[in-house]
């Protein structure tokens, strides 16, 4: 497979080697790939997780076991400005 990485991230990539925390270029973009799939991987399962409280929060509304909303938003409004004021 031949890429073409541009200027910027050749230099990158040469920098990152000549450190000799690397051997070769090809190291390198093994490791910024397995930082990449890492990343997507935990998005897939922060997204996976976020879908499963979302069908439980549907199944207690559901079930009548729920939180005014306008009045639980105000609350949390209010304490998020409250921590603003204090810490400034």
């Amino acid at each position: 497979m031949n890429v073409n990485l541009g200027p910027v991230f050749d230099q990158f990539v040469a920098d990152l080697v000549d450190t000799g925390y690397y051997q070769s270029q090809s190291e390198v973009l093994r490791e910024g790939l397995r930082l990449l799939k890492e990343r997507e991987d935990l998005k897939r399962m922060r997204l996976s997780d976020l879908r499963q409280a979302i069908v439980a929060g549907a199944r207690q509304a559901d079930r009548g076991e729920f939180v005014d909303g306008p009045k639980t938003l105000a609350s949390i409004r209010r304490r998020g400005t409250n921590r603003q004021t204090s810490s400034r």
